[in-house]
């Protein structure tokens, strides 16, 4: 078993914190029908979540149909809308989030959450749930011009916290967060209950796999010793 020495934790939030899927068929849903596109299953959003709202939008109208970028660019507009009013209602956390948040900051350990959803989402889901105590540091999909896969989201993140991103391991659910971790530099460990756009997360390339959350404490110690 591989120990990660570290000085901080970056998590994902969809998928690895949070288990947003029906809020985020719902809101996917009510944009389709308001502009008279086929509703598209559980399982199909499910595929769909990784990479933003825009790309989540895209997938929703273009797989198996097509859409031009007019209609997918005021499609965003009509799911964001949707999307806020029904944001965190049916959203659950993951068994052991909280605990092993507490455990990792009773460590003295530097906590993030780096996600692909826009800022106006985010913050008010992690206050919703009460876990915007636990973070350092947020970076949202739209901090940045780029998201993850992008490595420029992990390096910013670490930039807030005040260490290299060799420091950091991050945690996630999907080859976005793998590809930005590599690229940056830093760990990861990947959950396998989460969202990861359709592929086995045994086939995506990281530091290990984890099907709890708490399976990852005893993985994980303070690189600079006790606070």
């Amino acid at each position: 078993m591989t120990v990660f020495a570290v000085d901080a934790v970056l998590f994902d939030l969809d998928g690895t914190l949070l288990d947003t899927i029906e809020d985020l068929a719902e809101g996917a849903n009510r944009m389709l029908a308001e502009i008279g596109r086929p509703l598209r299953s559980l399982a199909e959003i499910h595929s769909f979540v990784g990479k933003g709202i825009p790309n989540l939008v895209r997938r929703c109208l273009t797989e198996g149909s097509c859409a031009t970028e007019e209609e997918i660019e005021v499609a965003v507009a009509v799911f964001r809308r949707h999307y806020a009013a029904v944001n965190g209602r049916s959203t659950r956390i993951y068994p052991g989030v909280e605990e092993s948040l507490a455990a990792l900051a009773g460590q003295g350990l530097r906590l993030a959450c780096v996600t692909n959803k826009a800022a106006a989402f985010t913050e008010p889901l992690l206050e919703r749930m009460g876990l915007t105590r636990w973070f350092d540091a947020v970076v949202s999909g739209d901090t940045l011009p780029v998201k993850k896969p992008d490595p420029a989201v992990i390096h910013h993140a670490c930039e807030l916290l005040g260490i290299p991103a060799a420091a950091a391991l991050v945690v996630g659910d999907s080859e976005n967060d793998a590809l930005a971790a590599r690229q940056a530099g830093a760990s990861v460990l990947l959950v396998t209950y989460g969202y990861s756009e359709g592929r086995p997360v045994d086939t995506i390339e990281c530091d290990g796999l984890v099907s709890d959350i708490r399976e990852a404490l005893p993985r994980i110690v303070r690189r600079s010793g006790p606070a």
